[in-house]
């Protein structure tokens, strides 16, 4: 999977679980009204919405010759893949997966050069994205496939997932992509700032650590860990050498640590010795020199600290920015001197970006569709510094980087088009009313603009090609004056005063300051110590005498400040700054592969419609699902464009000993939601008068569903509203038909689920404040009357500590008196006791979430204890029922208690969360005998 977020942007995925929607389709996400497009050739169909045949093309060509090109260095195995190109979303990412076997690319790029490159955003997907699919097609072997003869594309998933790590799946990706291209984020310093900033801090974590990452500390995510391990064992034991290391481990020809083994085998030295000499190889060319490393000096024991990111120059002594920690959500404060004070908590948004100007802050607030998942926006928003008052400006748009005017009457803003194209729109800031639109030429795309003067934007630019450069930009006319000559190498975070813009490059293996006079064309490097030896050099600011930026540390982004006249202009006499390094891997340029991009020539394949139903059902994977009381196998299947999703399954529920069969489907294409399905039911037990009763059971039903996502501002909100009908038929066995007579009937089942969840920091066990209600109604209403009312509600607030929850658990239930046949028994009742099923249940639930210990610690590279935590619990249940000679039952079922949950990753990747509870019965179970209960609090589920 390509990757969107760094680290900083963990939050964003928290708050909005844009982590799942980044590595999963969204079910029946697009709009009916789109027209799909194909290109099919033997490695990859293209599918894309119409009007988007260039792309299309140019993803196929790329594809069709780099599959030749760099096939041998991971295997000769092909099987054609779906690749869906969507255009609706403005979130930069791509994917491949397994279950089904597609990939998607979300064709919006980011405006951070430096962070996923510079290269034509379709183009740079295509390189990476590819590579995955010839991964999984090459992984297909011995016991990978052996589970995928036996599950279907999720067993080789499953096989795939424990041999091999996600760190070689990414870090050979990145690696193609820096191969066949002449930039790639294996040139790029920002990868690296991660490791970068471990080493400066002389922090030397445990491979373990490095791998599973921490909820105190910062650690590197696992791509740039892939590609320093993946170039180093290409540089040094040539391009074949992962290809027989992964088939071995594929193929588990060793059955446990078969990577491992594989890397022994070929490399002839240990796993360890291969890391640390990967990695050593690596730091050489990347720390600074003990004696050089500047910053706040902390003690190797300190713990992240927190961002600091796009400082705002407001005077002299004042500096407005954006700061987040892994214990609050991401504000913006103001400091005066060393006084801080938050102004306001920013919206959920992409990125952490902002401009202001004269006591006014703007900036994109990310904002999802209500109905549709793969579109989404940016809308502005302006603050009042003052009294933190927030206004939204724009509706339903897709602004990205916004800046006000010298005078703050208007902004600028790029605006990304579905076809990709971007232009540079001024808006009204009161109103936000379009003033004027800039086109731009042909595959020129715009970032982080600025306002020069009346006339003019200043804008870091891309071209076709990958390559960079300032521009400036007549309002008028829209025509284009390069200041600096195009180059492969990011330029980016332009900030204007007066004649002087000031802007980051890439310079070798660091990213460092510029300035530039636009009157007479003279290009200066700004040095001082701080600049020299910081690791980047970003996000700069200036006013009056001040410039602000920030650089990268393990404790978090730093800011800096200075006066200008403090830091020494070195005159640059090239005609752009920039350069790339690649880090003295000369595999990079070894073999015909190497830059094979520019090379590629647009092939005039056939365009032909695509079919929405091609391939409707498409079972892909044999699931077991084994969560208890029910254990399930099913046949699932899902097409491509994910707007229909059915599964075959069998299931066997360990409580009522009943076994059952069935389809389900639904389909997602229109607005609402439409399903289908019919099951069949051997050996259904219930209770009437105290004795068992036994009967099978047939059940067709079909109904419609409404998703709404009304996420905005600083929370995620969800509500869905559904109905479904089901027409039931009953059969008692024959020893109890004496008594109870065939059955057929119908029912309804109405249901209401509504969530809210404020953000959430990192540390947070849940958000400070969210709200989770379900409301189910089933009601007889062919020769039927029965019915039943389940209410359940999770209310979350803050705890005395930052990290700590309350949680109130309500609950109610009501059904039919004295009726045989029951619906099935979802209350959530006091833990510790047996399931009842009464007449009248109402519970309350109280629940104080801490975290006890963050070990960092883990063995043998199986498991690794990121987090314990622990969860004080009351559980009130008040229920009702009637004896067989019609006398009233009531009972309480009162409980207390402790869980101690254990938040995990297991193989170095796969996060588990287990627990142990105890629990203490303060009323008699009739169902068992004695008040206290351990259990233990497994999830079952593995695919």
């Amino acid at each position: 999977m390509f990757k969107l977020l760094s680290p900083k942007k963990i939050l964003f995925c928290f708050a909005l679980s844009v982590c799942t929607l980044i590595a999963k389709a969204q079910f029946g996400g697009n709009p009916p009204a789109i027209n799909w497009r194909q290109i099919n050739t033997p490695a990859a169909r293209i599918i894309f919405p119409n009007g988007l045949d260039s792309v299309g093309l140019r993803v196929a060509s790329i594809i069709a010759q780099m599959n030749g090109a760099v096939k041998p260095t991971i295997g000769n195995k092909q099987r054609q893949v779906n690749i869906l190109l969507q255009n609706q979303t403005i979130i930069s990412n791509g994917f491949v997966m397994l279950a089904p076997f597609k990939s998607e690319f979300y064709l919006t790029p980011d405006q951070n050069s430096f962070e996923l490159g510079s290269l034509s955003w379709n183009e740079q997907l295509a390189i990476h994205e590819f590579r995955h699919v010839q991964q999984y097609n090459n992984f297909n072997v011995g016991l990978s496939r052996f589970l995928h003869i036996l599950f279907g594309e999720s067993g080789q998933a499953l096989g795939n997932e424990i041999a091999i790590p996600d760190w070689f799946f990414e870090g050979d990706a990145v690696f193609n992509e820096t191969h066949v291209s002449e930039q790639g984020r294996g040139r790029l310093p920002y990868f690296f700032n991660g490791f970068h900033g471990l080493w400066d801090a002389g922090k030397d974590y445990s491979w373990m650590k490095l791998r599973n990452g921490s909820y105190k500390d910062y650690v590197p995510d696992w791509y740039p860990l892939g590609y320093m391990m993946n170039a180093y064992g290409r540089e040094k034991y040539g391009p074949m050498f992962w290809r027989n290391v992964t088939h071995d481990a594929a193929a588990y020809k060793s059955l446990f640590y078969p990577f491992e083994h594989g890397v022994q085998k070929y490399s002839g030295v240990s796993y360890t010795r291969f890391r640390n000499d990967a990695l050593g190889y690596f730091k050489q060319q990347i720390a600074t020199p003990v004696d050089k490393v500047v910053g706040p000096k902390y003690k190797k024991s300190q713990h992240f600290i927190a961002d600091i990111e796009y400082p705002a120059v407001v005077n002299d002594s004042t500096v407005i920015y954006v700061k987040s920690s892994y214990k609050k959500i991401p504000a913006f404060v103001i400091r005066t001197g060393n006084r801080e004070k938050q102004i306001a908590v920013k919206d959920l948004s992409l990125d952490r970006y902002f401009n202001y100007h004269n006591g006014k802050i703007v900036y994109a607030s990310y904002r999802p569709d209500l109905r549709w998942g793969y579109r989404n926006y940016n809308e502005l928003k302006v603050i009042d510094v003052v009294t933190g008052e927030q206004k939204r400006i724009t509706s339903r748009s897709k602004y990205f980087s916004p800046a006000f005017s010298d005078d703050g009457k208007s902004i600028v803003a790029v605006q990304v088009d579905p076809s990709g194209q971007s232009k540079l729109l001024i808006l009204d800031t009161e109103t936000g009313k379009l003033m004027n639109e800039i086109h731009s030429k042909t595959g020129i795309f715009y970032t982080y603009p600025k306002f020069f003067g009346t006339d003019k934007i200043i804008a870091a630019v891309r071209n076709t090609k990958g390559k960079m450069t300032i521009a400036s930009v007549d309002i008028k006319t829209g025509s284009m004056e390069n200041l600096l000559a195009y180059n492969i190498a990011p330029v980016g975070f332009t900030a204007v005063q007066k004649d002087t813009i000031y802007f980051t490059a890439t310079t070798g293996v660091n990213d460092r300051l510029y300035a530039l006079s636009v009157t007479d064309k003279k290009l200066y490097r700004l040095q001082s110590d701080t600049l020299q030896y910081g690791i980047g050099n970003y996000e700069p600011s200036v006013a009056g005498n001040k410039l602000a930026w920030v650089s990268f540390s393990a404790y978090g982004y730093q800011l800096h400040q200075a006066d200008k006249q403090s830091l020494q202009r070195q005159p640059v006499d090239v005609p752009s700054p920039g350069s790339l390094s690649e880090y003295k891997i000369t595999a990079l340029k070894k073999d015909s592969a190497a830059n094979l991009l520019a090379a590629v020539e647009t092939q005039p394949f056939k365009v032909s419609k695509y079919n929405k139903l091609h391939n409707l059902f498409n079972f892909h994977s044999i699931l077991p699902d084994f969560e208890d009381p029910n254990y399930t196998l099913s046949l699932a299947g899902q097409n491509v464009l994910n707007t229909f999703q059915s599964a075959l399954s069998g299931t066997y529920n360990r409580n009522e000993g009943y076994k059952q069969i069935g389809y389900n489907a639904v389909y997602g294409a229109w607005f609402p939601y439409v399903s289908a399905g019919a099951d069949y039911t051997f050996d259904r037990k219930g209770y009437y008068r105290g004795q068992s009763i036994y009967w099978n059971e047939a059940q067709i039903h079909a109904g419609a569903s409404v998703p709404f996502n009304f996420s905005s501002g600083q929370h995620s909100t969800y509500l869905s509203i559904g109905s479904s009908a089901y027409y039931n038929t009953v059969n008692f066995q024959s020893a109890y038909r004496s008594l109870f007579k065939d059955q057929n009937f119908v029912y309804l089942s109405n249901s209401i689920s509504f969530s809210n969840s404020m953000q959430q920091a990192v540390q947070q066990i849940y958000p400070h404040l969210a709200q989770a209600v379900t409301l189910n109604f089933k009601k007889g209403v062919i020769n039927a009357d029965n019915f039943q009312f389940l209410a359940t509600g999770n209310f979350y607030f803050p705890g005395l500590v930052n990290s700590h929850s309350f949680v109130v658990a309500l609950a109610h239930q009501q059904r039919s008196e004295n009726t045989v046949i029951d619906f099935s028994n979802d209350f959530p009742f006091s833990r510790g006791y047996t399931v009842y099923n009464l007449y009248k249940m109402d519970k309350v639930g109280v629940n104080y979430h801490f975290p006890i210990a963050y070990p960092d610690a883990g063995f043998a590279n199986l498991i690794y204890i990121l987090r314990m935590r622990g969860n004080l619990f009351f559980d009130y249940t008040k229920g009702k029922d009637f004896y067989t000679n019609g006398s009233v039952f009531k009972g309480d079922f009162r409980s207390t208690g402790m869980e101690v949950f254990f938040d995990t990753q297991w193989f170095n990747q796969a996060p588990i969360t287990f627990g142990i509870r105890y629990t203490h019965l303060l009323d008699q179970d009739l169902g068992s005998h004695g008040s206290n209960r351990i259990e233990l609090v497994v999830p079952l589920t593995i695919f």
